[in-house]
């Protein structure tokens, strides 16, 4: 039986998609095969040697230590798309908040009294201090056009908005389920330098980490309005709240608060809802249970941030291995089978970076060779199944 530890509140129809024939779930797991979690921080978390397989209920994977998982030779899933929808109605709702002042002038409201005139008087004269533009009509810049940005700049366009996306690495498939009136770019200054609005829909990384900067914010429209959904990382929070002030960005909306970003004028942080849907965790659940147990039964990786996907029809038994710097993986397992007088049918192979991942169908248990096969040159975890 498998054991899955869990952290955070996972969606209960998630869960009951584990066999509980074949799986044993608790929060209270010393030893488990896999980990289910959504927000846990895992950096600090020492993985015992039966770990395997770590599902992220949800899209990024910021809180789980990625690299050392590789080199510990545990797959790392995500749950891509299956927030999407959720995610791309608050980052609407944003843009409406960023024009209208819907969010200052409620608070206003809120504060008003029946005195030498009644509220609603009250109201008819303020009102005017929170006026603000539509959005018919704007130019709007998405940029990265993945599973979220994609929907975000068709409901932009459906909205009557100019949309200009950006996104270097886009599928093909991505792009085909753009509409129409949603128009790409190849120059993030061309786009900086023409847009009403800005959604930010990429990952945090190497390259993109604190990128909206003071000198991005200088090739900007005057007055842009920036809504953030997708890593706080990306933000030189310093920077922004410096451009804020100016007046240079008109209004800056972001999922990710922290203490630089609070009490600011014209700054609205928003206690990181964009999944916050019971659609979505249900939806992420699911998604990563259903990946978590594909590979901890078959090998077979679906969605893996570190390992390379792959994929073979089970037809009894079978031995997986993954190692580093070794495209030879696959003839050094069919030579240790052969060794051991195992035969073996199908087979597979696939890479990503420098990892290689091979599964082979074998005629009976293979866990005679493990010892063999854990000695090739980079390995890192190899199964019998």
């Amino acid at each position: 039986m498998f054991k899955i530890q869990t952290y955070n509140k996972i969606s209960d129809k998630g869960l009951s998609l584990f066999d509980k024939a074949k799986y044993d779930i608790s929060e209270d797991h010393t030893d488990a095969e896999g980990i289910i979690l959504r927000s846990y921080k895992l950096h600090d978390t020492k993985f015992p040697a039966t770990m395997k397989a770590i599902g992220r209920a949800g899209a990024g994977t910021n809180n789980v230590p990625t690299d050392r998982c590789t080199d510990e030779g545990i797959v790392v899933f995500n749950a891509p798309g299956a927030n999407a929808n959720a995610v791309k109605e608050l980052v609407i709702t944003a843009l409406f908040m960023s024009s209208r002042k819907v969010v200052e002038s409620i608070s206003w409201a809120q504060t008003l009294k029946d005195g030498e005139s009644d509220v609603a008087a009250q109201v008819e004269k303020g009102k005017s201090n929170f006026g603000g533009p539509e959005i018919l009509g704007k130019k709007i810049g998405v940029i990265g056009l993945g599973a979220i940005g994609g929907l975000v700049a068709n409901a932009c366009d459906a909205l009557g908005m100019e949309v200009i996306g950006y996104d270097p690495f886009i599928s093909d498939a991505a792009k085909e389920n753009l509409t129409d009136g949603v128009t790409i770019k190849h120059s993030l200054d061309d786009i900086f330098a023409e847009v009403d609005y800005l959604s930010l829909h990429l990952p945090v990384n190497n390259d993109t980490k604190g990128m909206f900067n003071a000198e991005l914010f200088a090739k900007c429209k005057d007055g842009i309005r920036i809504v953030n959904f997708a890593r706080g990382g990306l933000i030189n929070d310093a920077d922004m709240v410096t451009a804020v002030k100016s007046g240079k960005v008109a209004k800056y909306i972001t999922d990710f608060p922290n203490a630089s970003l609070l009490n600011i004028e014209n700054i609205i942080p928003i206690p990181h809802l964009g999944a916050s849907t019971p659609e979505s965790e249900e939806n992420c659940a699911k998604m990563v249970v259903t990946q978590v147990s594909l590979y901890l039964e078959t090998g077979n990786v679906l969605n893996a941030v570190n390992f390379p996907n792959i994929s073979l029809p089970v037809k009894g038994n079978r031995i997986t291995a993954c190692a580093k710097n070794n495209t030879e993986l696959l003839f050094g397992v069919t030579e240790a089978l052969k060794a051991a007088g195992i035969g073996h049918g199908d087979m597979v192979s696939e890479s990503r970076g420098n990892l290689t991942y091979v599964i082979v169908n074998t005629e009976s248990d293979a866990t005679p060779v493990l010892d063999k096969v854990n000695n090739l040159d980079g390995v890192v975890v190899s199964r019998a199944l």
